[in-house]
């Protein structure tokens, strides 16, 4: 009975559950992505981005003045100031402070550190600090370390930087217009090329049509890495070597299976009538193909379209491959990501603001063209 149509599957909520789980897997860590790129390389390492709404509770290590600012008071050579005023940040709300570096909470405000020697500090919860000794002081001052809150903070700082700071825009900008370069003609031509031969396998009779099908299907399983080389070889044996028309042909060659595969099963499934009619009216494949096939198969199209300009951007291998010099003059967006992680992996602020600026275009993209991608994918299944 429970295969009875219009009842109710019992295994509804395990689909749910799953529908639900896949969506989680795909906004939390986006979401997170987009807030970080927002916060400062201190709060990104003390605290996670669920928790960028609340106060943070991040260790300072600050100094007292030198020993050449000490005063004789009362037999005590006094040092005295603000932690904060020293070093030129903003005063915050110390929770705790320590001067050794395996107990740096060891004091509250207020409380006496007593570091032996004749020496003594006392910091309070603004920062006010007072530092004796009974010997006469000299060199730098003395090393703090501070807990302090620190309220929470969003910033354009990280896009400014990434975006108009002149060590970051020469690279991130070029790569950016080098990925775009790589990106719109990749996609453009093999979707020209594939309606032109999906029309051809969808409504065209001619010898060996049911093995070029097939031979097309085999296709989409065949790895891509199992070709990069002798492509490779076959691009320098023909003089294009490493270049944009090498890449272009590239993905061209590794997407036209799945884009002849795509628009086959749609063109297949439009109204035999309206060819048979434009047929019986004189029109020859070409207009047929131009005026009718076309326009309705827009909807293969633009899912086609989603799916290779998102596995395009976000490409890394075949950019290696058949793109990248050593010049970097033609480095694309992952690739620039990469270096920044060698030369600035300790500024997560910087990395995260790269990374989502690098996801931002096929964001825009792919919700722009969403609607078409279910119809475009259902192309076929149902006659």
């Amino acid at each position: 009975m429970d295969s009875i149509a219009g009842k109710k599957s019992s295994l509804t909520w395990a689909v749910n559950i799953a529908v639900v789980a896949l969506v989680a897997l795909w906004v939390f860590p986006t979401l997170g992505l987009l807030v970080s790129s927002f916060r400062s390389g201190d709060q990104i390492a003390s605290s996670g981005w669920w928790k960028s709404m609340l106060p943070t509770e991040q260790t300072l290590t600050l100094r007292t003045a030198g020993g050449d600012d000490a005063e004789l008071i009362d037999g005590l050579y006094t040092v005295s100031g603000n932690l904060f005023a020293e070093e030129g940040i903003e005063p915050l709300d110390i929770t705790a402070y320590g001067t050794s570096s395996r107990a740096v909470s060891a004091f509250g405000p207020g409380e006496v550190a007593d570091m032996g020697d004749g020496e003594i500090i006392t910091v309070e919860a603004n920062g006010d600090y007072v530092f004796t000794s009974e010997e006469e002081m000299s060199g730098r001052g003395q090393r703090v370390f501070v807990s302090a809150e620190t309220p929470p903070e969003f910033t354009l700082e990280n896009y400014d930087n990434m975006l108009f700071d002149p060590s970051n825009i020469e690279g991130m900008s070029k790569a950016f217009f080098n990925t775009l370069t790589v990106s719109i003609p990749a996609t453009i031509i093999p979707i020209l090329v594939a309606a032109f031969a999906a029309y051809a396998l969808a409504w065209m009779d001619f010898p060996g049509r049911a093995l070029l099908i097939a031979a097309i299907v085999g296709l989409l399983v065949v790895p891509l890495q199992l070709a990069l080389i002798p492509l490779l070889k076959f691009h320098n044996g023909i003089g294009i070597g490493k270049g944009y028309l090498g890449v272009w042909m590239a993905h061209t060659g590794f997407g036209l299976p799945l884009a002849i595969y795509i628009l086959r099963n749609y063109m297949v499934g439009l109204p035999r009538d309206i060819i048979e009619n434009a047929k019986v009216d004189g029109a020859t494949d070409f207009q047929i193909f131009t005026k009718i096939i076309l326009p309705l198969s827009f909807p293969a199209l633009a899912s086609f379209a989603i799916f290779q300009f998102l596995w395009t951007w976000n490409d890394l291998l075949v950019a290696i491959v058949f793109l990248i010099d050593a010049s970097g003059e033609t480095t694309v967006m992952t690739k620039q990501i990469i270096e920044l992680l060698g030369t600035r992996g300790g500024n997560w602020e910087i990395l995260a603001t790269a990374a989502f600026v690098s996801i931002a275009v096929p964001l825009v993209v792919f919700f722009a063209m969403q609607k078409y991608l279910v119809r475009g994918l259902l192309a076929g299944s149902v006659k």
